[in-house]
């Protein structure tokens, strides 16, 4: 019987590729659970298995309490420490004391028992080591072979006991995969659950589409090459953005590959996605330029404040440069970061000019210059009263047609409109300044009592009396914290009702 042990151990260790421990383990509960069953009392039983040469010895257990717990629950496994003492002298409360009794021996009943709490240990021990594998490889593609397919996604076995989950909004849309079919994805989630770890995956993220190139293109796994950045409209088209670290490589003609080869590698993977590779660029407006592609872009019009840019194009080209669906321009926008507005050439000149009109009005109002004046201003790139007040004196000076008299009096005049503009501005600050029982409401901050305060609720009471979609224009409220804030508000209402009744 102990040799049988030994061999049981050998077998499904070398079978599953599990810790021969594992086994001993499973095969020592399965012996104390035969003995526990062979005691009508609800005993608690260790059983020990030599590994060397399979003989094993058997102990009935008890939990130590102290002399005044009131923990105890069952008089069968437990004792005290009074009684403990009895069974081993040197006994201590949260340890177990143990004697030896008769051992089962591995017979059939046995082995059934065996059987059973191997192969749970073995899953035990199959799910352990697939979360160990996969823990640190999120990011990482993956290869494996779809088991099948149903409505919430696809299945795919990646080896070693190991099964990925491909949820159907990860899948590329109109994709035809079915059994057996081996396909790569990016491993995106791993969650440890009761039932296994979870292998989750994606084939339709932009991150997937950079670890395809990265393993298409050798440039960039040497660091050669950097992929900035990437935008998808999964199976149908993409842009990859990408730069050199290297003078002498061009990063799109290596990852085009000849002939096209690389890129097509990599369509072809995604379902005959059209991948567009964008030279990056340091310079915002040219990288934004380049996202454009195929389109041509005549001009761009950038707003720094908003991070916004318009981008004109000749009125034949408007189509292309906006794409199907506003396709290009949505995937150029989310490559560069950038909101990006197409307009045709004429749009884009008739909207400079307004706001060179606008430009113009302004210096000249605010400046008491005439149009002359504030057309240079216009064409010499100015664009605010601040830049007139603080560009270096030498930077105006550069300005054939100024001199040292005329610069020094256009930026005291462009301080004296801030400041004046400054002070007003402070002066409806003041009146817009919150009541104190709005500021120390419960759940109310600073912040959200001066915004509430701008829009001329001042008070506790004012704010009682709003409703719930009075307030939904308030950015740093959701409608149920708006309510909340108005439940409290309202709250010496009932507190007066309460005391009218009383």
């Amino acid at each position: 019987m102990n040799k049988e042990i030994l061999m049981v151990a050998d077998a499904v260790s070398n079978e599953k590729g599990i810790d021969k421990d594992v086994i001993f383990e499973a095969i020592e509960a399965a012996l104390a659970s035969a003995t526990r069953r062979r005691h009508s009392d609800d005993i608690d039983v260790r059983v020990s298995i030599d590994r060397s040469n399979g003989e094993y010895e058997t102990f009935r257990r008890w939990m130590v309490f102290a002399d005044d717990s009131d923990e105890l629950e069952e008089p069968n496994r437990e004792l005290r420490l009074q009684d403990a003492v009895d069974v081993n002298p040197d006994a201590e409360p949260g340890e177990y004391v143990e004697e030896p009794m008769g051992s089962v021996e591995f017979g059939r009943i046995a082995a059934q028992a065996a059987k059973q709490v191997i192969v749970q240990k073995v899953r035990e021990a199959e799910r352990k080591q697939v979360f160990e594998e996969y823990e640190g490889r999120v990011g990482e593609l993956v290869s494996g072979i779809v088991k099948r397919v149903d409505r919430n996604g696809a299945f795919i076995d990646l080896g070693g006991n190991a099964e990925g989950f491909l949820p159907r909004e990860e899948l590329i849309p109109r994709e035809p995969i079915k059994p057996q079919d081996r396909i790569k994805s990016m491993l995106s989630e791993i969650r440890e659950e009761q039932r296994g770890p979870q292998l989750f995956m994606t084939r339709s993220s932009s991150q997937f589409l950079v670890e395809l190139f990265k393993l298409e293109v050798p440039e960039v796994g040497q660091g050669l090459i950097e992929i900035i950045g990437a935008a998808r409209d999964p199976g149908l088209r993409a842009k990859i953005a990408v730069k050199s670290n290297d003078n002498r490589i061009d990063p799109v003609g290596a990852c085009v590959g000849m002939r096209g080869s690389r890129v097509q590698a990599v369509s072809n993977e995604l379902a005959g996605e059209r991948v567009d590779i964008i030279l990056h660029d340091d310079n915002e407006a040219q990288f934004v330029i380049n996202a454009m592609s195929p389109a041509e872009v005549v001009g761009i019009v950038m707003d720094e404040e908003a991070h916004s840019m318009d981008v004109a194009v000749d009125e034949e080209k408007l189509s292309q440069a906006i794409g199907r669906g506003g396709q290009n321009i949505r995937l150029a926008s989310e490559l560069t970061g950038w909101e990006l507005n197409v307009i045709t050439e004429t749009d884009a000149e008739e909207k400079s000019e307004q706001e060179a009109r606008g430009l113009l009005e302004i210096f000249t109002k605010d400046l008491d210059v005439d149009e002359d004046v504030a057309t240079i201003l216009v064409q010499e790139g100015f664009s605010s009263l601040e830049e007139v007040a603080y560009v270096p004196v030498s930077e105006l000076l550069t300005i054939a047609e100024f001199n040292e008299e005329i610069v020094g009096q256009l930026r005291a005049r462009a301080r004296d409109v801030l400041v004046t503009q400054a002070i007003a501005s402070e002066e409806i600050l003041d009146q817009s300044k919150p009541a104190e029982d709005l500021l120390s409401l419960e759940g109310m901050s600073k912040e959200l009592a001066f915004e509430l305060a701008s829009r001329g609720i001042v008070t506790r009471e004012d704010l009682a009396e709003q409703a719930v979609d009075d307030l939904e224009e308030v950015e740093l409220l959701d409608p149920e914290r708006a309510a909340e804030l108005i439940m409290a508000a309202r709250a010496h209402w009932f507190e007066n009702e309460q005391q009218d009744r009383d």
